[in-house]
């Protein structure tokens, strides 16, 4: 498990264990890399498939998050560049984190301190 995988696990976990199993939002990831053969690629980009979507896609009362997950030296490609201005321009919130604490900071901040 690589360092991004590994932030998103932790991020995920303390999502669910905190909100989730609570009912006060949901957290989901839409798999979206990857190698593929030819035949599934074309599969799932004819069935919605969109290059640049955001790691993990956080459900709130009346707002929707998309979260970029990227290491201390990670950058955005550029389809992920591409997909948070048409995020930003639906009037949606995509937040870049590179660590747990940013994360936790960005939830507390839209949620409120309601942990458990």
């Amino acid at each position: 498990m690589n360092k991004e995988d590994l932030l998103q696990l932790k991020c995920v976990i303390w999502f669910k264990n905190n909100y989730q199993m609570h009912g006060k939002g949901l957290i989901f990831a839409v798999p979206n890399g990857g190698t593929r053969n030819i035949i599934e690629a074309k599969k799932l980009k004819s069935t919605g498939t969109m290059p640049g979507v955001s790691d993990l896609i956080v459900v709130l009362d009346s707002k929707v998050l998309f979260i970029e997950l990227k290491t201390d030296i990670g950058k955005q490609s550029d389809a992920q560049k591409i997909f948070e201005t048409k995020i930003t321009n639906l009037n949606h919130e995509y937040i870049l984190i590179r660590n747990e604490e940013e994360f936790k900071t960005s939830i507390l901040s839209r949620i409120g301190n309601r942990e458990k």
